[in-house]
């Protein structure tokens, strides 16, 4: 909001109103605040059940130490910046706006008690300094005073409501980021469950782990369910951010997913919330492989390349039959029997999946039996080259 500065007085120094007319105002003020604070009650929601009580004589307290300091500006001579709100009406001023963070009143209903306080002090005031003879010239001065003073202290209001929700902000973040670390550490459900109390954040049934790029997490998780944690500088997840998103599973989950949308992200299994680490253990996989979206539709992927290792052997050993045939002929032998091992042996889905004749299938297969024998109806050895060559397919 803008903000005017309270003038100087004139170069005689002079007071603006003369000590009777202030003191003929000051008389007022019990009635002024009265007025000011039953018409924020009515006119802004936010306050109607917060002036009850004690609450509301301290507020009009508050009114009257405020218009009460003004009457003492304007009637004093000691000087250049006689006029310059006092400190303790400013710091006043700025305590208020902390306050209205922690009692969950935005800048919107300070302001709008802030106008509503101007006009409705203005008016008393004007009505009690015409009564007392005041020029219009004079009237004229002492409205920009009183409404710039009034300035003075909503902009104090302002910035220490700004600084306390920023204060705020970053705590509560420090809290969500300490819970958000400690489910993903396995910490002990008693620590877990002190920290989610402290962040003030109702444990949910099930958390699932998001991967966002970080220039979107931050818009992300406003579009997502009240609750989403965030946690930034995991070092697995270099440029991004983590979200753990409350109770989208079920029919939920369809929901998240058009909330990531495009966005480059990977969504991991919905969990307990105290099991979430899986949840987070299968994104960040997923994303060392280059995948994206619902990790749910990369499972297979996902189930044959948890341990490479053990795969290049099983592939070695079960494969071993082929390897005194040349590259190219190993490679379509593979093709061959990974089609024929996906099609249960139909030797016509076969050659179509594969774009060739029925007869070119029945001689490559008969290749395989001359390498392998046997060991073609034995389930374990079909098992392991299902799962051998089963890589080749979800890589393509």
């Amino acid at each position: 909001m803008s903000r005017r500065v309270l003038r100087r007085p004139r170069p005689d120094d002079a007071v603006l109103l003369p000590r009777g007319t202030v003191a003929a105002i000051r008389a007022d003020l019990a009635t002024v605040a009265d007025d000011v604070v039953d018409q924020i009650i009515r006119e802004v929601p936010a306050y109607e059940d917060a002036f009850g009580g004690p609450m509301g004589e301290t507020i009009r307290g508050a009114v009257q130490v405020a218009l009460g300091g003004f009457l003492s500006l304007i009637s004093d001579r000691r000087g250049p910046d006689a006029l310059a709100p006092r400190s303790s009406a400013v710091d006043g001023a700025y305590q208020l706006g902390r306050g209205e963070v922690r009692s969950g009143r935005s800048t919107d209903a300070l302001l709008s008690a802030y106008r509503i306080g101007a006009r409705v002090s203005w008016q008393h005031l004007a009505a009690k300094a015409v009564e007392q003879g005041i020029e219009p010239a004079t009237m004229a001065s002492f409205a920009e005073l009183v409404f710039a003073y009034i300035d003075e202290l909503s902009a104090a209001s302002v910035a220490g409501h700004q600084d306390e929700a920023a204060t705020e902000g970053r705590m509560r973040q420090r809290m969500m980021e300490r819970l958000a670390r400690q489910l993903l550490t396995g910490a002990p459900e008693a620590s877990v469950l002190a920290a989610a109390e402290r962040a003030e954040w109702p444990p949910p049934t099930t958390l699932t782990a998001v991967i966002a790029p970080e220039s979107r997490a931050g818009a992300l998780q406003q579009s997502l369910r009240r609750g989403t944690v965030q946690a930034s500088d995991l070092p697995e997840l270099d440029g991004a951010a983590l979200l753990l998103v409350p109770d989208a599973d079920g029919r939920r989950r369809d929901a998240l997913l058009r909330a990531v949308g495009r966005r480059d992200c990977l969504v991991g299994p919905a969990r307990p919330w105290l099991d979430v680490r899986s949840s987070y253990d299968r994104v960040v996989r997923a994303r060392s492989l280059g995948l994206a979206g619902d990790t749910e539709a990369h499972l297979p992927r996902l189930v044959l390349t948890a341990d490479p290792t053990a795969l290049e052997d099983l592939r070695s050993q079960v494969l071993a039959p082929l390897d005194g045939l040349r590259p190219a002929a190993a490679a379509k032998l593979r093709e061959t029997l990974r089609a024929w091992l996906l099609h249960q042996g139909r030797r016509d889905d076969v050659a179509a999946a594969l774009f060739v004749h029925p007869q070119t299938i029945r001689y490559r297969m008969t290749q395989v039996r001359d390498l392998y024998g046997d060991r073609l109806e034995d389930p374990d050895t079909v098992l392991a080259l299902t799962i051998a060559l089963g890589v080749e397919e979800v890589r393509g």
